[in-house]
């Protein structure tokens, strides 16, 4: 039976810091979150090098709807845990643990760096 996973704090779009790893003291912006894995991964951060095989389309309709993938070194971002990134407070600029407040029946997270409302800053 599969446990239901919490809320994570970290969310797409958001900046965060990086603070363990071969990449820290780095910022970049959350493209994805994996809430079961408890992963997320932040553009320009742990980059990595994937040697891929061309492929040609295996058939005519195929090729109607995938081009040739070329073959290479491809370097993309991958995933690392959510423990090892902090969300960077829109106040000061630094890293910053996440907390929340219920303001008018909404759940708001908040910087607890500096107390500001993240998702309230985040939208102007």
């Amino acid at each position: 039976m599969a446990r239901a996973s919490k809320s994570l704090k970290i969310r797409k779009g958001d900046t965060v810091v990086v603070l363990a790893g071969k990449d820290r003291g780095k910022r970049g912006v959350v493209k994805t979150v994996d809430k079961e894995k408890h992963r997320v991964v932040v553009e320009g951060v742990n980059i990595v090098k994937r040697h891929t095989k061309a492929r040609p389309p295996q058939s005519s309709t195929q090729a109607n709807r995938q081009p040739e993938t070329q073959g290479g070194v491809i370097e993309k971002p991958a995933a690392i845990h959510v423990s090892n990134v902090a969300l960077v407070s829109p106040g000061t600029g630094e890293a910053t643990r996440v907390g929340f407040r219920f303001v008018e029946g909404r759940k708001i997270r908040v910087a607890r760096r500096d107390n500001v409302d993240i998702d309230e800053t985040k939208g102007k």
